[in-house]
């Protein structure tokens, strides 16, 4: 929820406002957005350095302070300054982003830390590229220099650089550092983006939709300072890094499931399929029906991993969170209820098949003991093949029903038992 806030006049204040309601402000060309939480100390700096850009570049420019609940004086301070300020009542840094970047009225928008650690007065790079078509553009504070005591060693040689370079593997997105806090953009562009996380996780979300969706995002150096602050600042290192991460792998389920799940579906089958013949010996070690268990176990582990990324995919498109990709298209195109189905029934069928072949060596011996070793030869893999079967009919299912058409009739309420509707006289 955002509120803007509301400024009492009387007397001659009141004509003067009134003037201001019949000549309204032209709207600018750029909003800088800073999040604020108990900033008094820098929060007016970092306002006065906005503006003097504004005045330097010649730029119609607004300074939004998105206060997100400060016990201190930051949202009097900034309002003083000049800046607009608006109440976020949601708490979390990215639910603070949000609604400052609802209030803003700019083309483009800045956001960075209202901590004085980012320099508003230098933000010729970021307008550059965005008046030369960039939709998204990052500060990289790696490239533009990190001053001493402004970022803790985690940060900067472990947690940024892993993050970063996940962030690069998992997503089209070719940046250096996945999570400066300064950064600009065309307002229209991210907000379609639809933008969920509320707390620090925000700045990696937003990244990977902007990759996702094909966004053009560029790059800029960016120097880090020492911020200002009197107190511990707000980011908890490992539980916002599992944020950051936790997300990253979301939106990715090619790399969190299908994959793995492809490499364990093709060496367990592999495997599978060697040890169905007979055992292997190599050297001194021998690899028997416990191994052809184990291996079984990975494939159908393996399978499962993969109809999850499917369905996770689906879904993903779905609610409009994953773009429709080229092997997601190839692999609907593909696909049928049907087919799925039949595929699904002819596994459990081998299955089958393989499981009575036990049944008739135990009904030969005349339902005594048998050797587990010959046995459990057939017997393991006719498990695997069965269950294998029923989970692709299962996901076929579900997946059939996530890709139904929308319909063109508007549904029914499922609230209550369907009345007719009593009609006039």
């Amino acid at each position: 929820m955002v509120e803007t806030d509301a400024v009492a006049v009387t007397g001659a204040g009141s004509r003067a406002a009134s003037a201001m309601r019949a000549s309204p402000t032209p709207t600018p060309t750029l909003s800088v957005v800073m999040p604020c939480l108990n900033e008094a100390r820098t929060v007016v700096a970092c306002v006065a350095k906005a503006q003097a850009f504004f005045l330097r570049a010649g730029i119609d420019g607004e300074v939004i302070v998105a206060d997100n609940g400060s016990s201190d004086r930051s949202p009097e301070l900034a309002l003083a300054a000049g800046a607009r300020v608006v109440h976020v009542a949601d708490r979390g840094y990215g639910a603070a982003i949000a609604g400052g970047l609802r209030a803003a009225r700019g083309r483009w928008v800045v956001m960075g830390d209202a901590d004085d650690s980012y320099d508003f007065a230098s933000l010729d790079g970021f307008v550059e590229r965005l008046r030369a078509g960039a939709q998204l553009v990052m500060g990289n504070r790696f490239s533009g220099g990190i001053a001493e005591g402004a970022m803790p060693r985690l940060h900067r040689w472990l947690g940024n650089p892993v993050l970063s370079f996940i962030g690069r593997l998992l997503f089209p997105v070719r940046i250096g550092d996945f999570h400066c806090g300064l950064r600009a953009f065309d307002r229209e562009a991210i907000l379609a983006l639809g933008l969920t996380s509320p707390g620090m996780e925000f700045a990696s979300e937003m990244v990977m939709r902007a990759g996702l969706a094909g966004l053009r995002i560029e790059e800029v150096p960016t120097r880090l300072a020492k911020d200002g602050r009197d107190r511990p600042p707000h980011l908890r290192s490992w539980r916002d890094g599992w944020r950051h991460l936790r997300l990253l792998l979301m939106f990715s389920p090619r790399w969190l499931l299908l994959y793995p799940g492809l490499a364990l579906l093709f060496a367990g089958s592999l495997v599978s399929v060697v040890l169905t013949l007979g055992p292997v010996r190599i050297g001194s070690v021998g690899f028997d029906i416990h191994t052809l268990l184990y291996s079984a176990t990975a494939s159908i582990l393996g399978l499962q991993m993969c109809l999850l990324a499917c369905i996770t995919q689906a879904v993903g498109v779905a609610a409009g969170h994953l773009p429709r990709g080229p092997g997601y298209r190839a692999l609907m195109a593909g696909f049928t209820l049907e087919r799925g189905v039949l595929g699904g029934l002819g596994l459990m069928t081998v299955g089958v098949g393989s499981g009575l072949l036990s049944v008739f060596q135990w009904t030969n011996a005349g339902l005594s003991g048998l050797d587990p070793t010959v046995t459990m030869r057939a017997a393991i893999p006719a498990a695997a093949l069965i269950m294998a079967g029923a989970e692709c009919v299962a996901a076929s299912f579900v997946l059939s029903f996530i890709n139904q058409p929308r319909a063109v009739v508007p549904a029914p309420s499922f609230g209550g038992p369907l009345r007719a509707e009593p009609r006039g006289h």
